[in-house]
């Protein structure tokens, strides 16, 4: 169950991004300066350490405790 909220983040985080990119571009613009190649590889890692932290913390443990358990 917990998965299934943290890809949805993940979903949310990435259609934002896919539908908004330009907005947000602009809205943290304002504090850091960065190119767009630069902001776009800074959302791309993010979504690919929080993919792989889902992968890590909840899918890999729950086979390792039903064979266990």
């Amino acid at each position: 169950m917990v998965h299934t909220v943290n890809f949805g983040l993940l979903v949310f985080w990435f259609l934002k991004f896919m539908a908004a990119r330009d907005w947000i571009f602009s809205f943290h613009g304002k504090w850091f300066r960065l190119a767009a190649e630069d902001f776009d590889r800074v959302h791309y890692r993010g979504m690919l350490t929080f993919k792989l932290g889902i992968f890590l913390f909840n899918l890999v443990p729950y086979p390792a405790l039903r064979i266990a358990g």
